[in-house]
């Protein structure tokens, strides 16, 4: 079976075919790193960590590079630099808030079971391809300079006629739609109100470096530039996917498009464009204003990462996905289970039954129902694959260990509690027995009795 995935472009799912199947190329769109990513961040991470697995698990790991940017040049960046460390000259509070949210980042992603990108390019290290792109698209007459700003010109793109796609293909829009749907800027200097900054002038005490197209004040890049300077510099003019969230793909996607197409006169800058869909929490959208915006940071405390993991997957992707408490606790007791059954068995080879549904589209919520299929027929397969997936990152008795420990449970408390129940038991003193059981549940600790492998009584327990 073939792997098919889904293309926003073109609107249809379309067998994957590589431009060179030793060096498959991805890219996404990484955080901008000025705080706690909240966790409608996780779900493009998770999801195309999931592809990536996939893929290098088709293709060979030393056959597929994976990009994941950072960006590191922003006004909430900025903001945030000048409130922390007003001591500091504006730069060097940059760096370091970049520094302390990007490690933020790895260590809550890393959590979550995500592999790292094969590279994860920072915005502030690639001006010097920006400004080269910036270049080309002046002298090809599909950007121009003016009040120091160098602008885009949607409406030179499409007259152009070039063999480049037509601007608004990706979100399916024409020039006219997205006038009226977006939220457009207007200055002075624009020659259309659909033009987008490709350069800006800096303000007094913001990062700057000499400008593109001849303007003498020093600026900085636009946001959209970043991405097609990043993807070009490491995956080169074409490449095979670039991803992201739905929000993305206008205005952020479409420009990148239009400025790598125009620049190096290409019609395409992907070969493939997938995304993922919304995430509501509670069945509402998540926002500061409704006091249900969740970080990752804040639900590691409370929940292992592969259960937010695991929580993610049983969504296909490109579909919304509500984040509800309810979904956490059934997500948490599947992955009890599998831990139990599954973390400490020799991992067979993935079971075709859950590699397949990841073929159609990385169909995870058909790979997890096969994966409880394996839970009765195939441990080994199930190990195996389970790890594909990015889960059993840790032996059953980690796991376990790490439920105790978040629950307060004392272990040797409860060792000592089953002993003297085993002792009431052995005289009789049923009462007693009761009495201890019912203690140990209201710890939440449930106790199960059974008979070891020579057949003599044995009790094991569990949280609940």
């Amino acid at each position: 079976m073939e792997l098919r995935l889904y293309d926003t472009l073109t609107k249809e799912k379309r067998p994957f075919v590589p431009l060179d199947a030793d060096n498959v190329r991805m890219y996404v769109c990484g955080p901008t790193v000025y705080d706690y990513a909240h966790i409608g961040n996780a779900r493009p991470v998770i999801v195309f960590d999931v592809l990536f697995r996939l893929l290098r698990h088709l293709y060979g790991e030393a056959h597929v590079k994976y990009v994941r940017n950072i960006t590191d040049v922003d006004d909430k960046i900025n903001d945030r630099a000048a409130r922390d460390f007003p001591g500091l000259p504006l730069n060097e509070a940059i760096r370091k808030v970049t520094e302390q949210t990007g490690e933020q980042f790895h260590a809550d992603v890393d959590a979550l079971g995500c592999l790292r990108p094969s590279v994860e390019p920072r915005a502030t290290e690639h001006i010097g391809e920006m400004r080269e792109i910036i270049e080309k698209l002046v002298k090809g007459g599909f950007a121009y300079a003016a009040e120091d700003h160098v602008l885009f010109s949607p409406q030179a793109m499409n007259a152009a006629n070039k063999g480049l796609p037509r601007y608004g293909a990706l979100s399916n829009r024409s020039l006219d739609e997205m006038i009226a749907g977006a939220r457009v800027d207007v200055a002075p200097y624009k020659k259309d109100s659909t033009d987008f900054v490709l350069w800006k002038p800096s303000k007094p005490g913001e990062p700057s470096w000499p400008s593109p197209a001849g303007i003498a004040a020093e600026g900085r890049p636009g946001w959209h530039i970043e991405c097609s300077a990043m993807a070009w510099k490491h995956l080169g003019e074409y490449f095979d996917i670039h991803g992201g969230g739905i929000d993305l793909v206008f205005p952020h996607h479409e420009n990148e498009v239009a400025q790598t197409c125009c620049a190096f006169h290409r019609e395409r800058m992907a070969n493939y464009w997938m995304h993922n869909g919304f995430l509501q929490v509670e069945s509402e959208k998540m926002s500061k204003s409704l006091g249900n915006f969740i970080t990752i940071h804040e639900l590691l405390k409370d929940w292992p990462g592969e259960v937010l993991r695991l929580n993610m997957l049983k969504t296909h992707y490109r579909s919304p996905i509500d984040w509800t408490m309810k979904s956490l606790e059934e997500s948490a007791k599947t992955l009890d289970d599998w831990y139990r059954v599954a973390a400490d068995v020799e991992p067979g080879k993935p079971a075709a039954s859950v590699v397949e549904p990841l073929l159609d589209d990385l169909n995870t919520s058909l790979a997890i129902a096969a994966l409880h299929s394996l839970r009765h027929s195939d441990v080994n397969a199930l190990a195996g694959s389970l790890r594909l997936l990015g889960f059993l990152s840790e032996s059953a008795a980690q796991w376990q260990g790490r439920k105790q420990k978040a629950s307060g449970v004392d272990a040797s408390e409860v060792d000592r509690l089953i002993a003297e129940r085993t002792a009431a038991r052995a005289r009789k003193d049923f009462r007693e027995s009761d009495r201890i059981r019912d203690e140990l549940a209201a710890k939440g600790v449930v106790i199960k009795d059974g008979k070891d492998s020579d057949g003599k009584p044995v009790t094991t327990w569990e949280l609940a």
